[in-house]
């Protein structure tokens, strides 16, 4: 089973985070929920339910590193 670990607010930045864990060695795949011509709206970013807590921390890591 699949597993949300992340909502981006485009389809470009789910798709590097994407990136980012599959670098990690994580599986990982992006579903489009409301997203507009230009790639803006919401963008789940999931991961199967025994990697969530690695990705959570992959994700941690990096996206603190973007502030």
């Amino acid at each position: 089973m699949w597993t949300v670990v992340y909502i981006a607010t485009s389809l470009s930045m789910a798709e590097r985070l994407k990136s980012v864990l599959e670098e990690e060695g994580l599986l990982a795949d992006v579903r489009p929920l409301d997203v507009d011509q230009n790639g803006r709206g919401s963008v789940e970013l999931l991961v199967p339910e025994g990697e969530a807590e690695e990705a959570q921390e992959v994700l941690n890591r990096h996206l603190g590193g973007l502030k």
